[in-house]
């Protein structure tokens, strides 16, 4: 008799009790890398700050910064930066509007493929995933269901039209001065 292969599947139930920082996708545990390091960080707060006030005269969005997204009973992420355009509960389970992931060496390859699939199939309008050491966002637009690239950002400004508000953002503005 043939051994069958054996993989673990954890639920968001399982994560709720781990310690140490993890992303649960499709059941499947991924450590997050140690806390990120400056440039990742100086990019994040830049954008995040950025987006919050800019959403400042938009009382129905709002910026938030690492946070966990509960998609299903077995995946919960956790963006960068992403936008929401509800009031949300205690945890947030309802898609957001606009996902930042900054990419670094151990996330590129999950950011580019594994969320880049999930944000697209759970309809989030806008994927952005940021390149700090080549100083440049590929912008993604959900349209029809798939994920069309906009453009590469490195210093100039692009429009985010959602719903209740649009969002000029100024990407020459999130880069580490050096």
């Amino acid at each position: 008799m043939a051994a069958r292969a054996y993989t673990e599947h954890y639920t968001i139930e399982d994560y709720r009790h781990w310690e140490d920082e993890w992303e649960l996708i499709y059941g499947v545990p991924y450590a997050m890398a140690p806390s990120p390091m400056v440039t990742h960080q100086s990019v994040n707060l830049k954008i995040s700050r950025q987006l919050s006030e800019k959403l400042d005269n938009c009382p129905d969005c709002q910026a938030l910064f690492e946070i966990d997204w509960e998609i299903y009973s077995d995946t919960v992420v956790r963006p960068d930066t992403l936008v929401i355009c509800y009031e949300p509960d205690e945890k947030l389970t309802r898609k957001p509007e606009i996902i930042f992931e900054i990419a670094s060496p151990s996330t590129v390859m999950r950011d580019e493929t594994l969320k880049f699939e999930l944000y697209q199939q759970e309809g989030v309008t806008y994927y952005i995933i940021v390149y700090p050491d080549n100083r440049v966002a590929k912008v993604y637009k959900l349209q029809e269901g798939r994920y069309i690239k906009v453009e590469d950002f490195a210093d100039e400004t692009y429009t985010f039209v959602l719903e209740k508000c649009a969002i000029a953002f100024d990407f020459s503005g999130i880069w580490r001065t050096r």
